[in-house]
Parts: C-alpha cells; sequence; structure tokens
C-alpha cells in the first residue's frame, strides 16, 4: 500500500481524464468499458466447489519473494533486481500452468517497469471478472506483507483455478502490478490504456493490498457494495463481521479502476493504523497497537505475516472466483423492462426529481399519457435532475436504454451551446444535448448499455440553464429492455 493520500491535483486529473465527457452533439457511447482469532468459527457457506487455498503454498511464495529481495539489495522497489526477478517468479509459474501472459510496460512510471496480466483462457472475452495485487514494495525492505501476501495469493488461486480447469461462466484476468508504492502508477497506466469497449467488458475489479497483518483486521473496501458481496460473505460465513477498509481508500490500485467507473472491492488486513478495543475484542490482537508495526520497513519479512488472516484471505479470494466465473453455470436472462415508471404516469416513484419535474402541465405535451418529466424551460440560471436506481440483468443478448425526447428552445444562436441535458449511466456520460438540438416533436434517443450488464447502476438526467432564454428539455417514455 502506497503511504497516506493522493494529492488533490492528481485525483482531478485523473477523474478529468477518465470520465466520458461527450459533445453537444447527440451521441452514442460504449460505457466504460482484493492474528489468532479467539472466537469459534462457524462451517462457511456452501461455496459450490470452491477449493480450499493452501495457506502453506502460499507461504511458500512468500519464502520466495523474501529470498529474491534478500538476494537484490533488500528490497524488490519497481524498476529494482529485485521487482524483475519478482516478476519472472510470477510469470514462469503461470506461463507453466497455461495462463496467456503478457508483460505491459509502464513507460510514465516513476521507476518504468512492467505490469504482468495473466488471463485464464475461458469464459466470454466480454465478460471479465478481475483480480490484482501490487508486485512492487518498498526500498527500505522486503515488502512481504505489503504486498507480497496479495501478489502470493492471487498467485496460489490462480495455479489452483488453472489445476481445477472448470466451466467458466466469465473471464477471468489477475494482474500484478508495479509502482504502486510510488503513486498507483502501474494500475493508472493499465486503465488509462484501455478502450471504453474494453472498461465496459470488466465487470469487477477485485484488489488485494496487505492481506497478513500480524495484528490484523478483516477490511473490505466498499464493503456494502453488490461487488463486495461474495467476499463479505465468506468473511460472514466465518463470523468474521468485517468492516469497510477506511485506511486503505484512494491508496492502493482500485482507485484508478473505481475513477474509471469500474465496480471495485477488495481485502485489506490493515497498514499503520491502529487496532481499536472494539477489534480487539472482536477480532483478537493488540489494541491500540499497528494492524502492520513493521509497515514500510526493514522488518517486513517472513515473520511478519499472520497465517491466520492470510488464510481466510486466500479462501476468500476463491470463494469470490468461483461465485463470480465459476459456480451456478450461464446466467440466465431474467430480461424485460428494468425502468420503472418510465412514462411517468404513476407519480414519481421510483424516480427522484427536481420538484416540478415529473408534471402534466399543459405548457409542453406530453408523448404518450398526461405526465413526462420537463428539464428546464426557466430562463434562468438553474440545474434540475431526474433518477433513479436500476438493476441490469446478466446474461444477456442485447441490453437497449430508449427515451423519447423534445428540446424546444427560446436561444437564437445557432452555434453556442447555452442550455444542456445531460444523460448519465453510473459515472458514465452517454450524451449530451443543447439548445442546438432543438426539433420539433420528439425523437427517440437509444443507446447500447450492455457493458453494464449485471450492475447496479444510477440513471441519471440533468439540465442546466444559463440566465436567460429557456430551453426545454422534455423526457417521456423511458425503457431499458434486456433480451
Amino acid at each position: 500500500m502506497r503511504g497516506r493520500t493522493l494529492s488533490a491535483r492528481i485525483a482531478l486529473a485523473v477523474f478529468a481524464a477518465t470520465t466520458v465527457t461527450l459533445a453537444a452533439q447527440p451521441v452514442t457511447a460504449s460505457p466504460p468499458t482484493a492474528t489468532t482469532v479467539a472466537r469459534p468459527i462457524a462451517a462457511p457457506v456452501a461455496a459450490l466447489a470452491a477449493p480450499d487455498i493452501s495457506v502453506t503454498n502460499v507461504q511458500a511464495h512468500l519464502t520466495q519473494f523474501n529470498a529474491i529481495a534478500n538476494s537484490n539489495g533488500g528490497n524488490r522497489r519497481a524498476g529494482s533486481a529485485g521487482y524483475t526477478a519478482s516478476l519472472n517468479y510470477v510469470k514462469t509459474r503461470l506461463q507453466s500452468a497455461g495462463y496467456t501472459v503478457s508483460e505491459q510496460y509502464c513507460s510514465n512510471c516513476r521507476y518504468p517497469s512492467n505490469n504482468l496480466i495473466a488471463e485464464w483462457p475461458g469464459g466470454p472475452a466480454d465478460q471479465v471478472v478481475m483480480f490484482g495485487a501490487h508486485l512492487d514494495g518498498v526500498s527500505a525492505g522486503p515488502g512481504i506483507n505489503d504486498n507480497a501476501t496479495g501478489s502470493s495469493t492471487l498467485l496460489e488461486n490462480a495455479l489452483v483455478l488453472a489445476a481445477q480447469n472448470p466451466t467458466m461462466t466469465k473471464r477471468v484476468r489477475f494482474a500484478w502490478w508495479t509502482d504502486e508504492e510510488q503513486g498507483l502508477n502501474g494500475s493508472r497506466f493499465y486503465v488509462n490504456s484501455l478502450s471504453a469497449t474494453q472498461r465496459g467488458y470488466i465487470k469487477g475489479y477485485y484488489n488485494f493490498d496487505m492481506v497478513g497483518s500480524v495484528n490484523g483486521g478483516y477490511f473490505i473496501n466498499r464493503v456494502t457494495s453488490t461487488t463486495a458481496a461474495p467476499l463479505k460473505a465468506y468473511w460472514d460465513s466465518l463470523g468474521l463481521q468485517p468492516e469497510e477498509n477506511v485506511e486503505g481508500q484512494g491508496r492502493s490500485d482500485d482507485y484508478y479502476f473505481q475513477q474509471a467507473g469500474i465496480p471495485t472491492s477488495g481485502y485489506a488486513a490493515g497498514a499503520s493504523a491502529r487496532k481499536t478495543s472494539a477489534q480487539a475484542a472482536k477480532w483478537g490482537g493488540t489494541a491500540n497497537s499497528a494492524y502492520d508495526p513493521c509497515y514500510h520497513r526493514s522488518c517486513d519479512t517472513t515473520a511478519n505475516v499472520s497465517a491466520t488472516v492470510l488464510n481466510r484471505a486466500a479462501d476468500g479470494v476463491a470463494y469470490a472466483l468461483w461465485q463470480l466465473a465459476v459456480s451456478g453455470g450461464t446466467p440466465t436472462c431474467t430480461g424485460g423492462q428494468v425502468v420503472g415508471n418510465g412514462g411517468f404516469e404513476s407519480g414519481s416513484t421510483p424516480w427522484t426529481a427536481t420538484s416540478g419535474v415529473i408534471t402534466n402541465s399543459s405548457g409542453q405535451p406530453a408523448r404518450t399519457g398526461s405526465y413526462k418529466a420537463w428539464l428546464g424551460g426557466n430562463g434562468s440560471t438553474r440545474t434540475e435532475s431526474l433518477y433513479q436506481s436500476v438493476t441490469v440483468p446478466a446474461g444477456c443478448a442485447t441490453y437497449t436504454l430508449a427515451f423519447w425526447l423534445h428540446i424546444d428552445t427560446a436561444e437564437t444562436t445557432s452555434s453556442t451551446a447555452y442550455d444542456r441535458l445531460t444523460v448519465q449511466v453510473g459515472s458514465t456520460t452517454l450524451a449530451t444535448y443543447s439548445n442546438l438540438n432543438a426539433a420539433t416533436g420528439y425523437v427517440q434517443r437509444s443507446f447500447n448499455v450492455a457493458g453494464f450488464a449485471g450492475q447496479t447502476v444510477t440513471l441519471r438526467f440533468t439540465g442546466t440553464e444559463d440566465s436567460s432564454l429557456q430551453t426545454s428539455f422534455v423526457i417521456d417514455d423511458v425503457t431499458l429492455q434486456a433480451s
């Protein structure tokens, strides 16, 4: 895990680079495109043949990484001989297991070096579940908990997947990142190298950074999210009561995936923050002491790892992988219309809207029925919104978002977009319309939203007007059909 926080300037710059914002003309775009506990342990939930990952094998990888550091100046910092040897160790074993393995040179990393990407050749290429961990460490020591534990956990899971060779329902991709300790540079380079379509193929990214802390806790990134559900289900089955990974927010390789609109989660056991009394009572260990007392220090060796915490993380990864990409067979398309009250005739539910937006006013006619959503039309500076949460089913062949739009304006210019309507799904802007698109009557607009299959996202319309001369954006008969 990298130290403390990202600078606000870097965060804002990356957000601007990864948010898809289209021009004023209506456009169709592809979506962009992770210490012994005293309490008794319950029987794990049925994982539909998810394997038990041998913690002994994971520890053997840790021993190898420690030896690599000792043979290369005491560390595995990105760009160093220790890092290159670590990458070759992982790469050789994956290639022998049958993975499609590639190296990606991060030219703008602080220490230019390679990411390692491995894909198991099974499951649909446009339905990817991705598991990642950073392979580099700091220059102060061998970096075993941070982050040979995450790297080794994923390596052993990858090898077990290859050995069992089950029928896949999704494509599984593993990644080992470089230059994380210098600012999440390797994963940022990878995400920025993807097209919008390629990002849309990734249905979830799971990050594993420091999963064996000796005084560790059980933390999950975005613990209440749908993406986190399989990770949480496994730890819940052990009675662990996992908590949100507050300490790790914005500090590891899930950050740039999240900024690009890709759902993320992951496990962590804690870094330099201190365990609370309540956590010690729940999980064991020492209250008011750091989760990892050797964080970014020379003592971060194989002695700085809890086998119990590491084992629970490794098995939780396997459970999630099997649930997401192996178990249950091919997803069945439930199909149908997933937008509620798309014609606005049944009150406002389940829409959330600015007051007065859903209306039967005679000032602008509905396309069908009496009600429609009318954003704008004020002739003064104002922003209005209309949105609802939708769950897009998995396993369908087609996914089409459509709505009818009428734009009426008092603006007289033919060249300047003064007033705008943006259409978003999740953090992705599908299109932007303006007073320049005014036309008589309603026009149907439609978008392919297959990149959001299997996700719960917010469908949002936002209208903004400047200080004078109204533009009305009138929406009716919204549908999102999966079939």
